[in-house]
């Protein structure tokens, strides 16, 4: 949903298919990071890997996002002695194309599926999950459906359905034109402009017909399924989702907690990243 690009401090060496990047740390610690394709249900999946820890964990982007434009403060931050990171482009974002992006009525279900079957294919029988936004939504099903599989859950920014003022929200934007040049510029970099406008107005048109065929539901049956502990955060000053979604999945998701960023934003990991990157590395590497 919102974006925000944030230009990179790295140097990239690129040998066959890998991209190997010095990423910079505040503490100006060059760390590696390995950024390639992978196939997965034939499917050409991009992701990248950062970390030598033992506790793996997967960031999950929002709508048409991807790898760097909405976790590039987490891939270069988290503490990568602790953990070890994994973040994709979903199939059809980012640099997961071809194919182009297509949203069927269970696009939330086969996103987890793939997701899912990525860390397998990766090597990874358990894991955790961040997620924001479509990612969170994502994230719920993932660890509603291989509960486990699943150490520990962030999600931010995530809804279990949609609300009827949401809808209005959603039409209010979906001319890209009226986006802020600080949202616009970074996904017509990645998928030019008509691309661009034609996905995100299929999104609008997937999550409408949701609504309608769902009266809104997205993943409120699965909910009572979801045995980790999970965090949910949310940003007081939120404009696309509603306050009332992270008070309903705390009060049906056991073992759950609740945190507000009150300036945060939707995009409060990226305002707010050191914040947020202390938060959630303390809430994940307390597992037992």
């Amino acid at each position: 949903m919102y974006v925000c690009f944030v230009s990179a401090l790295h140097k990239i060496v690129k040998s066959g298919s890998v991209h190997t990047r010095q990423l910079s740390t505040t503490a100006n610690k060059a760390r590696e990071m390995e950024e390639r394709k992978v196939k997965v249900n034939n499917m050409e999946i991009n992701y990248a890997k950062v970390g030598t820890g033992d506790h793996p964990v997967l960031l999950l982007p929002g709508a048409l996002g991807s790898i760097w434009t909405d976790f590039k403060p987490q891939v270069e931050n988290l503490n990568v002695d602790r953990l070890t990171i994994v973040a994709w482009d979903p199939p059809g974002y980012g640099k997961s194309r071809p194919p182009d992006r297509t949203f069927p009525d269970d696009f939330y279900q086969r996103d987890a599926t793939w997701a899912y079957n990525l860390m397998k294919t990766l090597g990874y029988s358990k894991f955790s999950l961040i997620g924001w936004s479509d990612g969170g939504i994502t994230s719920l099903l993932l660890a509603s459906a291989y509960p486990d599989s699943v150490y520990r859950m962030v999600v931010f920014g995530a809804n279990a359905y949609i609300h009827p003022d949401e809808t209005k929200i959603y039409e209010s934007i979906r001319d890209i034109n009226k986006w802020s040049e600080k949202m616009r510029i970074p996904m017509i970099q990645i998928y030019g402009k008509d691309y661009f406008q034609k996905m995100w107005s299929d999104w609008i048109d997937a999550v409408l017909r949701l609504y309608e065929k769902q009266n809104g539901d997205l993943c409120k049956q699965v909910l009572p399924k979801i045995k980790c502990p999970t965090l949910i955060i949310h940003g007081a000053k939120d404009a696309m989702v509603l306050p009332e979604h992270p008070t309903y999945l705390k009060q049906n998701i056991a073992n759950s907690k609740l945190h507000i960023f009150e300036k945060g934003a939707h995009n409060l990991h990226l305002r707010y990243s050191e914040e947020f990157n202390n938060l959630v590395t303390n809430f994940l590497v307390n597992r037992k």
